[in-house]
């Protein structure tokens, strides 16, 4: 067989696991954000406050939070690509206690539940992503995380045409898209291990970043500052946007879940977007422009009528969402070597910071009022000024 045919099968087979990889990612991140989707059912169902509502996501957040990093630095030293249908098994278990959960103690519990399957989930499958990438690695970030994006934007899609008007048990059927994504991960594991063994010997070609330690560990900390000036915004949006729209507009609960999954569609443009155009035009670039150049419509976002508010919201969702991806492949290559940990680090602090982000907006609004807290979210992306002491760091294509 020559080199040619084999290079096409490598090629063909790193190309279907990026592919199914993304397709689960889009189960993952639709099962878990039923949860925050659901809000206004639970609300009403269990008479829960915003305080309240704010605990549940951090205990789904915080849970990943917490997990991501330590997984990703064990799966750095040991691979570990038949955890993830044990990660996905986390999201089964979770949604079908959801759909027959009697009391807020057991929500708590059920968002905990979501929130281990989660963080199994995303640090080995985002080294898998750019195992296959092929030197893509931007590319391959921003799929796989548009996969998460897709997943996001239908599950308030699925909770307006489903939940909403059967009922809480009928979350119980969205089970099945995860019981199936355990199928399609085992599957992935097992090809992931073939795809893995050629490229092991390669991994001296990786690039290693030329910095000092003391200007890497300044670079982590300025991402992760940008890393909570998005999600702590992105907190307002995606756990109290529909509640807004309700109070200050007077809409639905079904025509404010439509207006959420326009946000978050276009936030899964802007993720795919991200990735393509920093492996062009550079990270540092990207992530310039998209913490800083959503600040005049974060600022005009509460001011306005509902129409414009639509529109902005979209124009956010589009512009904010194509950091993330950059911000991941720019720390990878910070860190060479350590992609499970750095992948885990971010989605961790991601999580984190959205789960604090919900937990002490929900306060705020219990003692203020749901206006006053987006008027203050506008200013956050102020701090994408930190963005100027990032390193400028040579993109040279590497393999894991």
């Amino acid at each position: 067989m020559t080199d040619a045919v084999i290079g096409q099968r490598t090629h063909a087979r790193s190309v279907s696991i990026l592919g199914a990889i993304t397709f689960c990612h889009v189960i993952n991140d639709l099962s878990t954000s039923l949860l925050m989707a659901i809000y206004p059912v639970l609300k009403s169902e269990f008479d829960l406050s915003f305080g309240q509502i704010g605990l549940l996501t951090l205990v789904y957040q915080g849970t990943g939070s917490l997990l991501q990093p330590m997984i990703g630095l064990y799966t750095d030293r040991r691979p570990q690509p038949y955890s993830l249908p044990f990660g996905m098994a986390g999201l089964v278990l979770g949604l079908a206690a959801l759909a027959f959960a009697p009391n807020y103690p057991t929500l708590l519990a059920c968002a905990a539940l979501l929130g281990v399957g989660s963080s199994i989930f995303h640090p080995e499958s985002s080294r898998i992503a750019r195992l296959a990438s092929g030197g893509a690695h931007g590319f391959a970030q921003s799929l796989f995380q548009v996969g998460g994006n897709v997943g996001n934007s239908l599950a308030p899609l699925a909770a307006a045409l489903f939940v909403l008007p059967y009922g809480q048990r009928s979350i119980a059927w969205f089970a099945l898209f995860a019981l199936a994504g355990m199928g399609i991960l085992t599957l992935v594991g097992h090809a992931y291990s073939r795809l893995a063994r050629p490229r092991a010997r390669s991994s001296s070609a990786a690039h290693v970043a030329a910095l000092s330690p003391g200007a890497v560990r300044q670079a982590i900390a300025v991402l992760i500052a940008l890393v909570f000036s998005k999600y702590f915004y992105l907190a307002s949006i995606t756990s109290y946007y529909i509640f807004y729209l309700i109070h200050h507009f007077g809409l639905t609960a079904e025509n404010a879940q439509l207006c959420l999954f326009a946000f978050l569609a276009a936030s899964a443009v802007g993720t795919f977007v991200g990735g393509p155009i920093g492996d062009r035009v550079g990270r540092k670039r990207v992530i310039w422009c998209s913490i800083l150049g959503v600040v005049p419509f974060t600022l005009t976002l509460p001011y306005v009528g509902l129409s414009a508010t639509i529109a902005l919201s979209v124009v956010i969702g589009l512009i904010i969402s194509s950091a993330f991806s950059a911000i991941v492949v720019y720390a990878q290559e910070l860190i060479p070597g350590r992609v499970g940990m750095v992948s885990g680090l971010f989605f961790g602090v991601a999580f984190g910071m959205a789960g604090l982000g919900a937990a002490a907006l929900g306060e705020l609004i219990d003692l203020t009022s749901i206006d006053f807290v987006y008027r203050v979210c506008s200013f956050l992306p102020l701090i994408g000024v930190l963005t100027a002491f990032l390193p400028e760091i040579e993109r040279v294509p590497s393999r894991v």
